[in-house]
């Protein structure tokens, strides 16, 4: 009753091989392009219908289909809701991590987007893969790092100071010392970042902890790199509020 049942299945026929061929070779992209829409239209009470399209699409040979999905599976977990999106779009979510670079940068640059939108528990489960994160095809893709810091910015709200100080605390550090300064740069605003983090949540213990880490990795270096990587932890702006706090 939404659209004409036959457009729908021109639209779902568009996932058939022998189209791509015969019609447009990027037909399959056009279909994974347009399918949050189709789906905003459907509404999830008809995404049954569109399921198993969409995961045909997840599983298309050529990278650029599931590139093209990976950066709107966010949207889509939106208009499907939290339980369609935990049955449904999660194990898509998670193929997606393990494929290659040009696909796992579509979900990393909405990774909080995504994350937000499961429940706590479900969402803790992927602590430990943000670090995987720091890996990719092709170390010299600072960009993806880049990317990765700016998105435990965010992420850091999602998490209790324990989490956050036994997982992200450890990509922190690893990105502080990458050899790209941009990637440097903008890691030093994530260490701030968890600083405020644990003195929001008066866990200063952690706090104090995270601190004489610094103190010991950066300061005490042995390379002027990572002396100079201390001073700019300071200069990025609360840092000496935070260490007065919790001396």
């Amino acid at each position: 009753d939404i659209i004409p049942q036959p457009l729908l299945d021109q639209y779902l026929s568009m996932t058939d091989p022998a189209r791509a061929q015969t019609v447009d070779t990027e037909i399959a992209k056009h279909c994974a392009y347009s399918l949050p829409g189709v789906a905003l239209t459907l509404g999830r009470q008809n995404w049954h219908c569109l399921k198993d399209t969409y995961e045909t699409l997840a599983s298309d040979v050529q990278w650029k289909v599931r590139r093209t999905l990976a950066f709107s599976i966010h949207e889509l977990a939106v208009i499907l809701g939290d339980q369609l999106t935990a049955a449904d779009l999660v194990p898509i979510f998670n193929g997606f991590l393990k494929d290659l670079d040009e696909v796992r940068i579509g979900v990393l640059k909405h990774l909080y987007d995504f994350l937000k939108l499961l429940h706590a528990d479900k969402r803790r489960e992927y602590l430990y893969q943000l670090q995987e994160f720091v890996v990719t095809d092709n170390s010299r893709n600072w960009r993806f790092r880049y990317e990765l810091a700016e998105q435990l910015i965010l992420i850091l709200e999602l998490y209790n100071p324990n989490d956050v100080y036994d997982y992200l605390r450890h990509i922190a550090l690893t990105l502080c010392s990458d050899k790209v300064s941009e990637v440097r740069w903008i890691s030093f605003k994530l260490v701030v970042a968890i600083l405020q983090k644990f003195y929001a949540n008066s866990a200063n213990g952690l706090g104090l902890n995270f601190i004489n880490e610094l103190v010991v990795r950066f300061r005490h270096c042995s390379k002027w790199v990572g002396r100079q990587a201390f001073a700019f932890i300071c200069q990025v702006g609360m840092f000496s509020l935070c260490f007065d706090v919790y001396i």
